[in-house]
């Protein structure tokens, strides 16, 4: 009988698909994680938490959001933290990730079907190699996360002392690099009283940077190193995460340099400090070093532009990513100039790279304009462009918020719960559904060709 059991198991996940296999494994990370944090144990009161914060709390964690309804710093005990930490290390390298190397290091076989959901899991299209680059993506993480801790603690251990300062280092690197935006500062005050401090203000850009690029770009960064010789994906990532961070530092500067509730009374090279970092966090970092609810509406807009557009594949970022937007305007380019190829780098990009984008685009669009229909039933209350902007959060996997993700209801916290695991799931998922189904159309149809049909549009 429980040889027949473990049979019908094994069977259950052979015949399931990566993205499938992806959905069931974050989904139970967040169970397991949500079930910890109800214990007494993880709360500073010691009488533990709700079970619906608890699981918001940790799908914000696992899908390296940092949306939070209550304060991290305040409401969770030592344990509480460190289960919070050790989800949102599992959400941003992925648990697929993470068993591969545990694998690895019991000298465990990987085998095919286990590559392709690696290869899933980080979305990348080849499995050559893939236990190396895995390999990779887990030691240039703990160097980077390391790195980036020493160098925080230059403030904060001075600040708090040798053990709180060192926790504290050690969870902002993790959480940055992560682009989780979570913190311990209390009062939901993020690194606001950080604006002016330049060590944390360019470790966090620079944490946040790397690990929304993805691990191929740095690996390129690293190894190749020339611009020119890059892959085209590399060369694509670079350019449009340059254009990003120049125009959201230009427009930030230009719309708060006189909002007295954000940056309107700073020192004028605090300002550009406070620009630049306001035009990285959006990336789906999460932390922010002015007030996000005293933002001027133009700066909310391009908040929430820029966290739909998220950081780039195979990173720790959410959105629909860098080079779906740098496909979407080459697309759109090449139609007002009457060209029939689209061309970058000296390469032809292939229509199923194109189709993927465009779908990518439009699905994560109708996940956006629902979600925000339902808050707004579900928040009747709440001001419309808060709501907007918190769905457009929770679906970038970002973590900023104008302050109303603690007063949500429960109906509320579920929607935006399921936002954030769509945000962080969704284009994997899609991207990979949408291949499958070309492959199969392709082996149903073989070499015949259906006749063309004309639709009028615009």
């Amino acid at each position: 009988m429980e040889l027949k059991r473990i049979r019908k198991n094994n069977r259950f996940l052979t015949q399931r698909s990566p993205a499938e296999i992806l959905i069931f494994g974050f989904a139970l990370v967040i169970f397991f994680g949500a079930i910890l944090l109800t214990l007494p144990i993880a709360t500073q009161t010691g009488e533990g938490s709700s079970f619906i914060n608890a699981l918001f709390t940790a799908t914000s964690a696992v899908c390296v959001t940092g949306l939070v309804v209550v304060d991290t710093g305040t409401y969770w005990s030592v344990f509480g933290k460190f289960v919070i930490i050790f989800l949102i290390q599992i959400g941003g390298l992925g648990f697929m990730s993470l068993t591969t190397m545990f694998f690895v290091l019991a000298g465990k076989r990987i085998t095919i079907k286990n590559r392709l959901l690696i290869s899933s899991s980080i979305n990348t299209d080849s499995i050559s190699g893939i236990v190396k680059f895995i390999k990779y993506i887990f030691f240039s993480s703990i160097i980077i996360e390391s790195i980036g801790a020493l160098l925080l603690a230059i403030v904060f251990i001075p600040e708090y002392g040798l053990l709180q300062g060192t926790a504290f280092s050690l969870f902002h690197a993790i959480s940055a690099f992560c682009n989780a935006g979570f913190d311990l500062f209390g009062n939901f005050s993020s690194l606001t009283q950080y604006v002016d401090n330049f060590i944390v203000n360019f470790v966090v850009c620079s944490l946040i940077i790397i690990g929304g690029l993805g691990f191929a770009v740095t690996s390129d960064l690293i190894y190749v190193r020339k611009f020119e010789k890059m892959s085209m994906h590399s060369k694509i990532v670079l350019s449009i995460t340059a254009v990003l961070l120049v125009v959201g530092f230009i427009f930030f500067f230009i719309f708060e340099f006189n909002n007295p509730k954000t940056m309107g009374n700073l020192p004028i090279h605090v300002k550009f400090m406070a620009s630049f970092f306001q035009s990285v966090t959006p990336r789906t970092a999460g932390y922010n070093t002015v007030d996000i609810a005293g933002l001027t509406l133009p700066s909310l807009f391009l908040t929430m532009l820029l966290m739909f557009i998220g950081g780039s594949p195979g990173s720790t970022a959410g959105g629909i990513k860098t080079t779906t937007l740098g496909l979407i305007v080459l697309t759109v380019a090449s139609v007002l100039n009457g060209k029939k190829d689209i061309v970058i780098f000296k390469r032809s990009i292939l229509g199923p790279a194109i189709r993927r984008a465009i779908s990518v685009v439009v699905i994560g669009s109708t996940i956006v304009i629902f979600m925000i229909f339902v808050l707004l039933c579900t928040e009747p209350n709440v001001p419309f462009q808060n709501i907007v902007f918190e769905v457009f959060s929770a679906f970038g996997t970002v973590g900023l918020s104008t302050g109303l993700t603690p007063h949500l209801s429960i109906g509320g916290k579920i929607a935006l719960s399921i936002t954030m695991f769509v945000g962080r799931l969704g284009p994997l998922t899609i991207a990979y559904a949408i291949a499958r189904s070309e492959k199969h159309s392709r082996e149903n149809i073989g070499n015949f060709k259906l006749p063309e049909g004309n639709v009028m549009i615009g």
